[in-house]
């Protein structure tokens, strides 16, 4: 058993005893700064070695050894929240690049600055309807084999509409000066020998024309900065005059699994099991806006490591696994190595607390070092990765949200937990509703395959009823066969 496993059963057999209440212990989270200093000797051998000083008996003629270092204050666990406020302003701590993209390369992009209308529009008054323009009180006259078409220029003839007078128009055509209205063809009637149309319906004037500007002046802002170019976007500026956009390069990611004990393929064997992050954390992350390379798998080998930190030129790295204190967890000693500043180093939230935050240098790329385990990792791509991505493409940050959760969750003593949920429609005038999903373990994820968000659960847990915080994951909720197959 893992020393990660060993806490989280020794987690599992305190929430049994206290049975959901909060017995919070004495913390030093409200001295602990935003940025957390680097702790590069482990906890337990440091006690380990003050024991041994201690029990020892002294020698009448010791001999002289070096004087061991101070020991290192032990670096506290960040609070959730104050965790993603960290990796938020690390995203943002630099300026952002801005290239320009062409309209078919700019989807999923970020905008790097405010989208303004390059035009009017419409940019001349055009009918939005088939029908006929009209000019003054009716019955109207009008011309057989004359039509105003969209796209086809106006004719010297209709540059003007005399009053008592109509003409055929299509939808888009741009509309005669004069127009009084716009009558749809089936509001009409034609008298072809008297050359003569009429209408039984009251006209009101500028009834089916679109005015130029009715949706935009020339120099009107339509979307602010850091809007996710969609589909809807580009439209809009196409129709704006763009030919390309001003937007932020999409974070580069390189993605390192550590973990001898990890198979790329084929069924779990004779102590080894499949890796299930190299394949989700790839279209994860895309999801989150970032341009992602293929998994590099590394095992536990610390010069590998290194290496692969040192080459990279990425904007974030992120590894998972080895980020607690075992014998082949090798990312703090290496973060230590290379002089890297640990921003985050723990946090208290369940699962994923061994998570961290570092800056390999000052103009170097961030590493996110995810738990091994997969709904830990989870935790830590929302509370670390999701946010310092964001930061780095240009985005704003999400405004947090809540729901009422339906049914009691039950809390980690001291920390916060994230619970996977399924939004589920209020019946019979109730309200909308989110629902805790089993499977919810920190080395599952049948729960948050089913789940289209995570509940931000306090410590001590809550009754259900209760608003909680809700994490949105990056895709489709969760489809209606999950009912009852995970709750």
């Amino acid at each position: 058993m893992t020393g990660d496993d060993a806490e989280e059963l020794a987690v599992e057999q305190a929430l049994a005893l206290v049975g959901g209440r909060n017995r919070a212990r004495n913390r030093a989270d409200d001295q602990a700064g935003d940025q957390v200093p680097r702790n590069e000797n482990r906890r337990e051998h440091q006690n380990h070695r003050e024991h041994q000083n201690r029990s020892e008996p002294s020698d009448p003629h010791p001999t002289p050894h070096p004087t061991p270092p101070a020991p290192a204050t032990p670096t506290p666990e960040l609070p959730w929240d104050r965790a993603q406020a960290v990796a938020a302003r690390a995203g943002r701590g630099g300026p952002l690049a801005v290239v320009r993209l062409p309209l078919d390369r700019a989807l999923g992009h970020v905008l790097a600055e405010p989208l303004a209308a390059l035009t009017d529009l419409p940019s001349f008054d055009t009918s939005a309807m088939d029908g006929w323009a009209v000019a003054g009180p009716g019955p109207w006259t009008y011309e057989e084999g004359v039509s105003l078409l969209a796209g086809v220029g106006e004719s010297p003839t209709a540059a003007r509409l005399p009053d008592g007078t109509a003409v055929r128009i299509a939808t888009g055509a741009r509309t005669p000066a004069d127009t009084t209205a716009v009558i749809r063809s089936e509001h009409v009637q034609v008298d072809e020998a008297r050359a003569l149309v009429s209408t039984r319906r009251p006209v009101v004037t500028g009834q089916d024309i679109r005015p130029r500007g009715q949706e935009c002046r020339s120099g009107d802002r339509l979307v602010p900065a850091g809007t996710v170019v969609t589909p809807a976007v580009l439209g809009l500026a196409a129709a704006a005059g763009y030919d390309a956009l001003p937007a932020v390069p999409r974070p580069r990611v390189d993605v390192l699994v550590l973990g001898d004990e990890l198979l790329a393929a084929g069924l779990p064997h004779d102590g080894l099991i499949r890796d299930a992050l190299g394949p989700m954390l790839g279209p994860w992350l895309r999801a989150l806006g970032a341009e992602v390379s293929g998994p590099r798998r590394l095992g536990d080998d610390a010069e590998a490591l290194r290496e692969a930190l040192t080459s990279s030129d990425a904007d974030l790295i992120v590894t998972t696994g080895g980020t607690a204190s075992g014998p082949v967890d090798h990312v703090h000693p290496v973060l230590a190595a290379l002089g890297a500043e640990l921003l985050v180093d723990g946090v208290a939230v369940r699962p994923g607390h061994p998570m961290l935050l570092a800056r390999l240098s000052p103009d170097g790329p961030h590493l996110v070092g995810l738990p091994g385990n997969p709904l830990a990792a989870v935790s830590g791509l929302l509370t670390l990765a999701e946010p310092l991505l964001a930061g780095l493409a240009g985005r704003p940050a999400q405004d947090a949200y809540r729901a009422l959760v339906h049914a009691d969750v039950p809390g980690h003593p001291h920390d916060t937990r994230l619970v996977p949920v399924v939004h589920r429609a209020g019946r019979a005038g109730g309200r909308d509703h989110v629902a805790p999903l089993r499977y919810n373990g920190p080395a599952m994820l049948r729960g948050i395959a089913a789940a289209d968000g995570l509940a931000v659960v306090p410590a001590g847990g809550v009754r259900s009823g209760t608003e909680v915080e809700i994490l949105d994951l990056p895709w489709a909720p969760a489809t209606p066969w999950t009912e009852g197959c995970f709750t």
